[in-house]
């Protein structure tokens, strides 16, 4: 049942992540610099509390998985998943923080590049998420 709970934390997170690289960040730098920070603020509130959820219990079940069914496709995918966070917190911070400081004017050339900026960090934090869903998928399957 881990093995399944993991899977499906990691699915949700790769999901959520690719949804925002091909559709919502792009939505949202269409309408404009003033218009997409005012949307970034509170959907990044929003989507940390959900995707730092998931990271987290998808990787403890993940390595919880691995230490039950000693298959190191759990503890392969667990630390792909688990990757994600020292990169959000020692890369995209800096970046997040700024954008959500209301002393950045949000029609300012700065504000756009800042976004632009978090779309392509937050790209490559996708990445990772993905391997990991498919390692663990490969690992269910493997399982059965």
């Amino acid at each position: 049942m881990l093995e399944i709970l993991a899977t499906l934390a990691r699915g949700l997170f790769a999901g959520a992540a690719v949804d925002v690289n091909l559709v919502e960040q792009p939505a949202r730098l269409s309408c404009g610099v003033n218009a997409a920070l005012t949307e970034w603020r509170p959907s990044y509130k929003r989507g940390t509390a959900m995707q730092a959820s998931l990271a987290m219990s998808g990787s403890i079940w993940g390595l919880i998985s691995w230490w039950l069914e000693k298959d190191a496709a759990w503890l392969i995918g667990a630390t792909f998943l688990f990757a994600v966070a020292p990169f959000t917190l020692i890369v995209m911070l800096p970046t997040n923080k700024t954008l959500e400081d209301n002393e950045l004017d949000s029609s300012s050339a700065r504000a756009d590049q800042l976004l632009r900026r978090w779309g392509r960090l937050h790209a490559v934090r996708s990445g990772p998420s993905f391997v990991a869903f498919v390692i663990f998928l490969f690992a269910l399957r493997h399982r059965s």
